[in-house]
C-alpha cells in the first residue's frame, strides 16, 4: 500500500484553504501550519500560499515559525511557493529590499503584472506536462535564475514557474483551478 503523505500548508495569511482543498483531492493528509506547535508533527512537504509576502514574512517571524522552517528547507524538505510564497523563497527581490527565507537562486519582481486590475487568466505549458490554466493575481514574476534553476513555464517572456533542488515556485495560482497538475508535480518531488 502506498504511504499517504502529510503536507503542511502555511496558514498565517493568504490562500491556504485552496491549497488544502487541492491536496485533499489528491488523497494527501494536510496539516495547516499556524504556530510552532503545528510543526511538531512530521510533514513530508510544505506549501507557502499566495497572499501578501510582507505580511506573511512578518507573521512567520513573530510566531517563531520562520526560525523553525528555514533549517528544514535548507535540509531538503520539499517546498512549494505560489505567488507571495515565491517571493518568500527568492534570494533576491528586485523592487523590495526585504529578504525572507532567501533560499532559491532566483530574482523576483513583486506585483510585476500590476495591481488587482492587472490580474488575468491564460493557458500555458508547465514543464513537459502540457498546457494548464494559469491564474495571475497581482502576480510577481522571475526576472533571472541561477545556473541550477530549471524554468518550467514562461508568459510573455517572463519566467512564471521554476524549480531548484527541493524548491518549486509559481507566479500563478493553480489552487484556484480544478487542474491538479502542479500539485501532482509537487507530490512527485516528495516521493
Amino acid at each position: 500500500m502506498d504511504r499517504i503523505f502529510t503536507v503542511g500548508v502555511v496558514a498565517v495569511q493568504g490562500a491556504f484553504e485552496e491549497h488544502c482543498s487541492a491536496l485533499g483531492k489528491l488523497g494527501v493528509s494536510v496539516k495547516e501550519i499556524r504556530s510552532v506547535s503545528d510543526l511538531s508533527q512530521n510533514i513530508d512537504g510544505l506549501i507557502f500560499p499566495g497572499g501578501e509576502s510582507t505580511a506573511q514574512g512578518k507573521l512567520l517571524r513573530e510566531s517563531g515559525l520562520f526560525d523553525m522552517i528555514l533549517p528544514i528547507i535548507k535540509g531538503g524538505l520539499p517546498v512549494y511557493g505560489t505567488c507571495a510564497g515565491m517571493v518568500l523563497l527568492a534570494k533576491r527581490i528586485e523592487n523590495d529590499e526585504r529578504k525572507h527565507f532567501a533560499v532559491m537562486d532566483i530574482t523576483v519582481k513583486r506585483n510585476a503584472y500590476g495591481r488587482q486590475l492587472g490580474s488575468f487568466v491564460t493557458t500555458g505549458d508547465f514543464g513537459d506536462m502540457g498546457k494548464i490554466p494559469m491564474y495571475f493575481i497581482r502576480a510577481p514574476y522571475i526576472s533571472s535564475v541561477g545556473k541550477d534553476v530549471v524554468v518550467l513555464s514562461s508568459e510573455s517572456g517572463a519566467i512564471t514557474a521554476a524549480r531548484e533542488a527541493n524548491m518549486l515556485v509559481t507566479s500563478f495560482h493553480p489552487e484556484v483551478t480544478d487542474d491538479l497538475t502542479v500539485h501532482s508535480y509537487f507530490l512527485s518531488m516528495i516521493s
